[in-house]
Parts: C-alpha cells; structure tokens; sequence
C-alpha cells in the first residue's frame, strides 16, 4: 500500500488496515518458522506497510499535513560531467595500478 492511498484512509479504516496487516505479519511469522514461505520477500512489505501506516496515524494525531504533490527531481548543474570525470578517474587508476604489478613481474620481484 502506498503512503497516498493510506492517507486517503479515514482513521477507523487505518486502525482497522493496521490490525489486518499485523495478524497477517503474525501468520507469515509462524508459517516462516514452521516452512519455508513461498514469497517470502511478502513479510518485508507487511511490515513497512504497516510501519508506514502507523506514522500516518501518527501524524494525524500531531496535527501534521502532508501534501501529496510529486516533485520532479531536479538535476544539478555539471553534475554528469563530475561523475563522468569520477569514473574516468578511477579507470586511470586501475590502469595505473595494472601497469605498476606488470613492472614488478617484469623485474623479477
């Protein structure tokens, strides 16, 4: 569940999706320890849905207001030239190093 539909939640029905998602938490937790899950990564998602859920409630609860606008990412000036230049960096680098551990086989050491 997404944190925009949970907010779209009344606070009866967020108590109510908490109390669900937490016994199906307690019953993947039994089954994990008894047999192996067949989707095991579902345990994971319960319980951050139901980490995300309970910041909701505790949000409404100290008055906070999210606002479900989605900001596009804004991308820094120059900032793919550094991290090509990093990248080029680091292959000189390797190159360098390779170069050194052929001279020292070559030498003999």
């Amino acid at each position: 569940m997404k944190a925009d539909e949970a907010r779209g939640l009344a606070d009866d029905e967020l108590k109510t999706r908490i109390s669900e998602l937490e016994e199906e938490r307690f019953r993947l937790n039994f089954r994990a320890g008894t047999e192996q899950l067949e989707e095991p990564l579902r345990l994971r998602s319960v319980r951050r849905d139901i980490a995300r859920l309970h910041t909701i409630a505790r949000e409404r609860a100290l008055g906070i207001v999210r606002t479900t606008e989605k900001k596009a990412p804004v991308a820094k000036k120059g900032a793919a030239k550094k991290g090509a230049a990093k990248k080029a960096a680091a292959k000189k680098g390797t190159a360098k190093k390779a170069a050194a551990k052929k001279a020292t086989k070559a030498s003999g050491r």
